[in-house]
């Protein structure tokens, strides 16, 4: 594993401190998880995007065509349901 140095406020690092050792965790695991989290949603959205060229790849050629005010909306409330939260 890298080692990475952080330039912190030290009251900031301090109410980390106390917090983590109250949830029994550390903040070099905090950190490390919040990092992770971060790198991992950069992916979730390039995958995503990949999808989305390739559903329009995929999609039938339109020749000399626009796409239909319609079409645009579903497209845009499919992509609005994909980011919402799933309740």
């Amino acid at each position: 594993m890298a080692n990475v140095t952080l330039s912190i406020d030290e009251s900031l690092l301090q109410a980390a401190r106390v917090r983590a050792i109250k949830e029994g965790t550390s903040v070099n695991e905090i950190c490390r998880r919040a990092i992770e989290v971060y790198a991992r949603r950069q992916d979730d959205r390039l995958a995503r995007y990949r999808e989305l060229l390739a559903r329009v790849d995929a999609a039938p050629a339109m020749k000399g065509k626009r796409l239909g005010k319609e079409s645009r909306e579903e497209l845009y409330e499919a992509l609005l349901a994909e980011r919402s939260p799933r309740r």
